[in-house]
């Protein structure tokens, strides 16, 4: 209603998003309430719509496309997140879309939908240095290869430090090549542009409560996180916001080290980025978990699980979850200070979803890359 009087979003205390969402819904005033809930549960058909093509595009028959798509269309998670207003579907389209261009190496199209990604909500920066790295030619890619193994006995006699150093200054070489300037150079356009047009019409208080307030964010309210409880009872301490900041270094440098050591299988690369990222979040609700479950049905034909082993880590997620709801409902409804327990229920989720990467990551076979094609 905001928005129809000329007035800013954020005025309404709880809205952390850009105003373009906003803009999106203001049919739910003029057209119907419903509004909101249909383009999220549409969002939801295209985001399978567009696993299909990425199957399809692997040369995957449509049989066993649609049968991994309906893992995410018959998911009742995301039925409840998209049908009680939750606007993750519009992610997960714009993810998708975004993974399928680069697949297909349209780096035009593929920048265009990262750059709106990212504005949209920040999580999918995790991917840029994946993406960056899986946008090296083959050609480079064997130069490399071939250089390495000329200069294998030459490096040996060097020191490691300057061993060191010339990787680093081969790999910002390799970097420099057309499709990573023109990914970076228009998705970067894009995100910016948006941002300075919502900066002059709603000022400091867009980049606040879209972008630096979740930087410090300190959600002391029970959630998934394993650092809730730690910035629950440190809520009023001065060194609140350095924890807040601190519960980034973890998950930062899992994020390092995953996209060095899977970015060739970019989709697989992005799914273990998504789920490290949400399990080691600070701040972790159900709605997340859609973030790494869009990813699942183009990553499940390149792991080696058995029905058997796969159910049990679907138990497993679900026992986790149920664990943790148990005492959080002790508190939400019954009124009862079951805080120790919440926390304890989720270190022990942790350490499921900890198990559950590892025996995916286990599990992972290297499928063969399409040939890449001549950029858009």
């Amino acid at each position: 209603m905001s928005l129809q009087v000329g007035n800013s979003p954020y005025r309404r205390a709880t809205y952390r998003y850009t105003p373009l969402l906003a803009w999106m819904l203001t049919p739910n005033i003029y057209l119907t309430e419903l509004y909101g809930k249909i383009l999220f549960v549409i969002c939801d058909i295209l985001a399978a719509h567009v696993m299909h093509r990425i199957l399809s595009l692997r040369g995957f028959d449509n049989w066993r496309a649609c049968w991994y798509c309906s893992l995410w269309l018959f998911n009742p998670l995301p039925m409840m997140v998209s049908s009680r207003g939750n606007a993750e579907a519009i992610l997960a389209v714009l993810v998708m879309v975004t993974l399928y261009y680069l697949e297909s190496r349209q780096i035009v199209k593929a920048a265009l939908f990262y750059g709106l990604s990212v504005h949209m909500k920040i999580y999918p920066v995790t991917y840029a240095v994946p993406i960056v790295l899986s946008l090296q030619t083959d050609q480079q890619a064997m130069e490399e290869s071939n250089s390495t193994k000329w200069n294998e006995g030459y490096l040996k006699k060097g020191t490691y430090f300057h061993n060191c150093i010339r990787n680093f200054l081969k790999l910002v070489v390799r970097l420099l090549n057309q499709e990573v300037l023109l990914f970076i150079g228009i998705a970067g356009l894009l995100f910016f542009g948006l941002g300075v047009l919502f900066y002059c019409r709603y000022g400091w208080e867009f980049l606040d409560h879209t972008y630096l307030y979740h930087l410090t964010r300190r959600d002391i309210r029970h959630n998934f996180s394993p650092y809730f409880y730690m910035l629950y009872l440190t809520a009023e301490s001065e060194w609140s916001c350095g924890l807040a900041l601190a519960a980034f270094i973890p998950q930062s440098l899992l994020l390092f080290v995953t996209s060095f050591a899977y970015y060739k299988d970019l989709t697989f690369c992005c799914f273990l980025q998504t789920a490290i990222f949400v399990t080691f979040n600070k701040v972790c609700t159900s709605q997340y978990f859609l973030w790494y479950l869009c990813l699942l049905p183009v990553v499940l034909p390149n792991l080696a699980l058995t029905w058997r082993r796969g159910l049990v880590l679907l138990v497993l997620w679900f026992i986790g979850q149920g664990l943790w709801l148990t005492p959080a409902y002790y508190l939400e409804f019954e009124g009862q200070n079951t805080f120790l327990f919440i926390w304890l229920a989720g270190l022990v989720f942790l350490s499921i979803n900890c198990y559950i990467l590892l025996v995916l990551i286990s599990s992972y076979k290297e499928r063969e890359l399409q040939p890449k094609t001549k950029t858009e």
